[in-house]
Parts: C-alpha cells; structure tokens; sequence
C-alpha cells in the first residue's frame, strides 16, 4: 500500500521541473505517420456529459478488460534517465492564442506505460489534440533519433496552464498523470499532496484497486473566463464512472467536482474524495530521524468539520506499524489534509520549500449520508514515500450494479489564518517521556504538548475577560489507557494556550485513542485534538 513518489505519485512534481517548457494533449501520430491515422485522429464525436455518463454507464454491464492501446517499444523501453531529457514545447502549447488558459502534454513511456486520449469540446463535439514529437524537445541527440518517426497512440497525461501568480506568465494549475491521480495549486503553492478520481479496498487486507482514468475531455474557454471544464473516464474491474471537474484558480483553486459511478462488482471498503500525501516526521514523532531539517513532511494535520459545526484536528504521524483511525462523520461539513504550518524556519529546506505545500479541503455540496473518514498512516523511512492517505467511507456496502453520484467543491491552496477561524485551531502538538525532567523513562507512559493559537481572541478575551486572567476547561478523554495529569497555561509572548497532558496506556499491544478541547465552562472555543498514540 506504501506508494513510492519517485516512481509514481511525485512524477507530476519532477515533471514540472523536467518539462519547464512542456505542454498538453493527445498525441497523436508523429508527422512521419500515414495520413490515414492522421486523419482517423481528427474524427469528432457528439459530446456532452450526459452522453459521457451514459457511455459509462453501459460500459458498466461489460466485463473489465485491459487497454487494448499499447505504446510502440521506442517509448516503453523509456526509462528515468531519458525520460527526464523530454520536455514540452511551450510554443507548441494548445489555446496557445490564450490568455487564461493553456493545455501541456505529458509524454508516454517510463512508468506510463496505457497512453491516454485527451480531446477538445467544441460546439457540441469531442475531437482528440493532435500532438507528434514535434512538439517535444528532447535534450539527447540519439533519443531524439529514435523517437523522430515514432508514432504515439496516446500520452501519459496532461496539465492544465495559468496565470495563476503573475499576469502574463503562465503557470502549471493542474497535472493529472498516473492512474486517477492529480494534483492542483493555489496561489504561490509548489507541488505536495495529490488527489485521485477514487479509492476502493485500501487498506482492507485485500489487494487494492487502482481505478483508472482513460479518456479526458476539455473545453476551451471564453477569453476572460475564470474556469476551465474537464471531463474525464474511469475504468477499472470493479467501475466504471463519468467525471466532470470545473477549476477555478485563485489564491485557494477551487475545483466542482461531479462523480457519476457505475459499479461491476461489489467493493469492500469504498474511498471517496480520496487525498494522499506524505509525513516522514514532525514536532511529536522526529525520534530516530538524524537529519538537520526540524520537519519534513507535505501535510500535518487531518482537519474535519461535522455536520453539526463541531470541528476537529488530528496531527499526523509516522508510526512504527500501520495505524488506521475512523472518526465516524455522518455527511460531514467538511475534511482535508493540511499544511497548516507555513513558517520556513520550521523546515529549514531550501529545495523543497514544504512551507509552501497546498492544503486540501473537501466540501461536500449533498448530504452523503452515513459513514467515516478513514486515515491510513504507513510506516516509512523515506520522504519519497506517499504513505499517507484520507477519505470518507459509507457505511452501507457498495454491491455489484450499484450507481451512485457524488458532488464536492475541492480547495487547493494555503489554509486560511486562524483569526478567520471561529475556533482556536491546534498550532503544534509535542511529546516526550512523562512527568518531569528527573523522572525516569516509562513506555506505558508519554506526556503530550498541545498547543492552541488564541490570536483570535487577543484583543477581547474569552466573554470579555482578558486571557491572561482566564483558565479556560480542558476536557479530554481516552480509551485504552486514562489521563492522569492535565494543566494549561496561556503563553503570553506566544499568543497561545499551552495544554500538557500525562497519559498511561493500559497495554503496550493496543493504541491509545486521545482526545482533548478547550471550553469557556459552556461551549468549545478550540478545535477538537484528537490523536493515536501507537503501538509502544
């Protein structure tokens, strides 16, 4: 389940440095090609989304069967070193007369090894991009030999170009390569978390399904637009499914996203709106790392919102053994992984710039019903390593010939400050050995550092009381082991609530689940902490 960024997930964030000048589409046959193909690629179709979830809908009776498309031996024998030499033309861009918007191409081989079509809207009728090797440089004399004649069936995958930081530059905004896979930014945002279309029996002690997107479908916009439509297909033994994604960038990108799904199968554990990242360590778990960076991870936090307005932030960890955790969450208002902490000092890394690594937020736009969001955190040694992923779960189970539709906004960019916040949000969580510092180790004991940013209430207090006066209430809880200290002190310089904990865990082969949240002696006014402490 442990997916290796350099070889899959994190291709979007080397491409982006490789292909500097790239750009998107469909490739079609190279300009040595027959006409023929040429002009069997130029054939349009009728198009629209309704069309698009009927087709997937009768795909649906049919049985799975693998891409039939298999790339010429010259781009799968691609491997890293020459795949890296290969980037876009920017001239060569699609809707290159554009202003706001502009299409890149990914080019096949290496790891992408099913070549994908990528086609233009256009009154009414869907014609796929027609690209050929033209339309790459390649930096190395002799692989631009070999691929000179070759004709492409496909490409690996596209991205989507903006204005997004400074007018008239344009910017990468979206990349979908691998897989369902995709990533977005916002505003200043470099590449971190990804996305993907869907999830089906992670980490459900069956092997995992990854479903996959075939087809794409774009539709150029009006000069002076401020979105761009996508449409895409997804295929996979156990789905079919007609997704539609309208992207709006801005300092938080925000992306409409409408899912149509078309079961083969029944599907024992169901993700939807699925994240992945990656957390190698932070301020609560860098024991053992030996490295001069403070942190090093692309989010920090999972950050949910009920439905009822309550909300919660559960830190995230490396942990020595696979930890799940399920916060039951019946149609929630909201969930993400963040990078909450933005402070370069705190990461110290001069190439990486996590600092800078997108937040994501799901809004669900319907009621979903029952269910959870599900946090798988995986074991792992290296930060090329994805080995953290969320999504909500129904609870009723998916059967064969089951359809279902969801609808959500997604938000890609930096969180918002927590004085926009109605809660003291958590600012960072730490933990040591228990008790003081003359007391001596114990592994059924740990003592937890959470602190809360009460820069929101600087200024008039909790119900008017200046907060240095104030003590606010600590509730807490924990099951498979019980609090035997509490405290909390304001930190004035700091603008923070300081809360200490001091938990004993009832038995070492079983994770303690915590709990904690401060109240004015009525009604909360943090976040919700909530955090596993694993396998001791």
């Amino acid at each position: 389940m442990l997916i290796r960024r350099s070889s899959f997930l994190s291709s979007v964030a080397v491409l982006g440095i490789i292909c500097s000048n790239a750009g998107v589409g469909v490739i079609a046959p190279a300009a040595a090609s027959s006409d023929k193909a040429t002009e069997n690629s130029q054939v349009s179709v009728p198009f629209t989304f309704g069309s698009l979830v009927a087709k997937m809908k009768n795909q649906a009776q049919e049985a799975y069967h693998e891409p039939a498309v298999k790339l010429p031996e010259a781009l799968s024998a691609l491997q890293y070193d020459g795949y890296r030499q290969i980037a876009y033309k920017r001239e060569r861009s699609k809707w290159l007369d554009s202003k706001d918007f502009q299409v890149h191409a990914f080019h096949p081989g290496w790891l992408f090894k099913h070549p994908l079509k990528v086609h233009e809207v256009k009154d009414g009728a869907a014609q796929p991009f027609v690209f050929n090797s033209e339309d790459f440089e390649y930096h190395d004399a002799e692989l631009s030999a070999s691929l000179r004649d070759v004709a492409f069936p496909g490409v690996a995958g596209f991205r989507l170009m903006n204005p997004l930081n400074v007018e008239g530059r344009m910017d990468e905004l979206v990349a979908f390569l691998g897989a369902s896979y995709f990533r977005a930014l916002g505003a200043g945002n470099v590449y971190g978390l990804s996305a993907r279309a869907l999830a089906i029996d992670t980490a459900s002690g069956k092997p995992e399904e990854f479903p996959n997107f075939t087809a794409f479908y774009l539709a150029k916009p009006e000069d002076g637009s401020d979105k761009v439509t996508v449409w895409a297909e997804l295929d996979s033994p156990s789905v079919t499914g007609a997704y539609q994604f309208v992207f709006k960038p801005g300092q938080q990108t925000e992306v409409g996203v409408t899912a149509h799904l078309f079961f083969r199968s029944d599907v024992e554990r169901l993700g939807v709106a699925p994240l992945t990242s990656m957390y190698l360590y932070g301020e609560n778990d860098r024991v053992g790392f030996d490295d001069f960076r403070p942190e090093v991870h692309d989010s920090d936090g999972l950050k949910l919102r009920f439905a009822n307005g309550d909300a919660a932030w559960r830190p995230l960890s490396n942990p020595k053994q696979l930890q799940l955790s399920f916060i039951g969450a019946r149609s929630p208002a909201g969930f993400g992984l963040m990078q909450r902490d933005g402070d370069f000092d705190h990461y110290q890394d001069l190439e990486a710039h996590y600092e800078k690594r997108p937040s994501l937020w799901i809004e669900p736009l319907e009621d979903w019903g029952k269910g959870a969001i599900m946090l798988a955190e995986i074991p792992t040694d290296q930060e090329v390593n994805d080995n953290i992923v969320a999504f909500w779960s129904p609870d009723e189970p998916v059967k064969a010939g089951d359809e279902l539709s969801f609808h959500y906004k997604m938000s890609w960019g930096f969180e918002a400050s927590a004085s926009e916040r109605e809660l003291m949000p958590v600012a960072d969580t730490r933990t040591g050995k228990a008790g003081h510092s003359a007391s001596d180790e114990d592994a059924l004991s740990r003592k937890f550092v959470v602190d809360f940013d009460a820069s929101m209430y600087s200024k008039s207090g909790l119900n008017g009381t200046k907060l240095e006066r104030t003590k606010p209430f600590i509730e807490n809880a924990a099951l498979n082991g019980k609090v035997v200290f509490a405290d909390t002190r304001y930190i004035e310089e700091l603008g923070i609530y300081r809360v200490f904990l001091d938990v004993e865990r009832d038995n070492p082969e079983v994770p303690v689940e915590l709990r904690l949240q401060l109240t004015d002696g009525e009604k909360a006014i943090s976040e919700e902490w909530l955090y596993q402490w694993g396998w001791s």
